[in-house]
């Protein structure tokens, strides 16, 4: 009995054998062809896992733990991270730049800052760094119009060789309040009126203009804010500005402040009021179909990267503060150097997974940039 159940098993898995042999032999080779595109060789030189932060690790498995058996230790950063980024794999909307439309590009420099920093990214004109470029509004919900009257979110993302570098900014280069206190106050100011919440995305209320009236140093922004700048005709036609002054120290340990730059090569553009308007209600996902189908066209946005580099002396013989984010450095007194450019080039595959997931981080900086 036991033969004839050996003989058995032996016949199935034969004929397994050859199902699966026949089967491969029709449709394998048509398979292997769709797959090859999306194939990736991680044991090639140069393949490695990295943090979300850019940091390399070499063993994503088991979690660091006291002892062979002991509890997981807090200290133990990748673990912390990656349970994080699975708990939040269903995210709320968020509170401020909800409603927003990326692509991915490439960094060049055409010339070095290695006078005034160490970092390769700065300094190495060899390089190709890739970039992640997030555009937003700030006050309205993921589902409100694009053209509506709103400071615009300027978020990039360089992956460089030593990690990730996040410069965080605006269409704008001033901001609203000096403290980082009032965040909190401003945006709660101009987000809709709490009993009907209306209107929305936009700040003609009496919320919003009670803050400003009482906060004298809302007064600059606020020009901005009620200028052509507040309803740009397309994010390709659109300055970035990374707001807050930077430090840059270089191999000797020498410190110069920096504020960054980005200039469009096609100008910076407006849409008029009336436009504005009735685009909101033609089209309301106007700017990110205008941001995609250019990609997908072959039409990719370009950007000029500048900087305006200056001393800790020559600051402080200026009547302002240089750390005042509602303060410009004036160009009179320190021109805007252009050093390099940025072009993206690619659609995300994934809304949710990189557009909406993107987590941009202020303080994230690979060992170059203090803030």
């Amino acid at each position: 009995m036991e033969d004839i159940t050996e003989k058995m098993k032996g016949f199935v898995s034969a004929t397994k054998e050859k199902t699966t042999s026949a089967i491969t032999s029709v449709t394998g080779d048509k398979k292997n062809r769709n797959l090859e595109s999306s194939r990736i060789d991680d044991a090639q030189p140069g393949h490695y896992i990295t943090t979300q932060f850019g940091t390399r690790i070499n063993h994503t498995d088991d979690s660091l733990k006291v002892g062979e058996r002991g509890p997981t230790l807090l200290e133990d950063f990748h673990f912390r991270e990656k349970i994080t980024h699975f708990d939040h794999e269903r995210i709320p909307e968020r509170a401020v730049h909800a409603r927003g439309a990326a692509a991915h590009g490439y960094f060049e420099l055409d010339e070095s800052l290695a006078k005034y920093t160490k970092a390769g990214v700065l300094t190495e004109t060899s390089r190709k760094t890739p970039v992640f470029v997030r555009f937003s509004t700030v006050l309205g919900s993921k589902g409100s119009a694009d053209t509506v009257r709103d400071v615009r979110g300027f978020a990039v993302r360089f992956y460089t060789d030593e990690g990730n570098w996040d410069l965080v900014g605006n269409n704008m280069p001033v901001f609203f309040i000096q403290d980082a206190i009032k965040f909190p106050d401003i945006i709660h100011a101009g987000k809709p009126e709490p009993h009907n919440e209306l209107p929305q995305a936009q700040t003609a209320h009496d919320n919003f203009w009670d803050f400003i009236s009482l906060t004298p140093e809302a007064s600059h922004m606020i020009m901005w804010a009620l200028s052509d700048r507040a309803i740009p005709r397309s994010y390709r036609m659109m300055q970035g500005f990374g707001v807050h002054s930077f430090i840059l120290v270089n191999e000797s340990g020498e410190k110069h402040f920096v504020k960054f730059h980005w200039t469009p090569t096609l100008g910076a553009h407006s849409l008029v009021w009336d436009e504005a308007q009735k685009l909101g209600g033609q089209d309301p996902d106007f700017h990110r179909r205008d941001l995609w189908e250019a990609i997908d066209n072959g039409f990719y946005p370009e950007w000029k990267f500048g900087v305006q580099i200056f001393t800790e002396e020559e600051a402080e013989g200026w009547d302002f503060d240089i750390l005042d984010s509602t303060k410009i450095i004036p160009e009179e007194l320190v021109p805007v150097k252009y050093i390099g450019k940025m072009v993206l080039n690619r659609n995300p595959d994934n809304y949710f997974s990189e557009t909406e997931q993107v987590a941009y981080c202020v303080v994230c900086f690979p060992m170059l940039i203090l803030k």
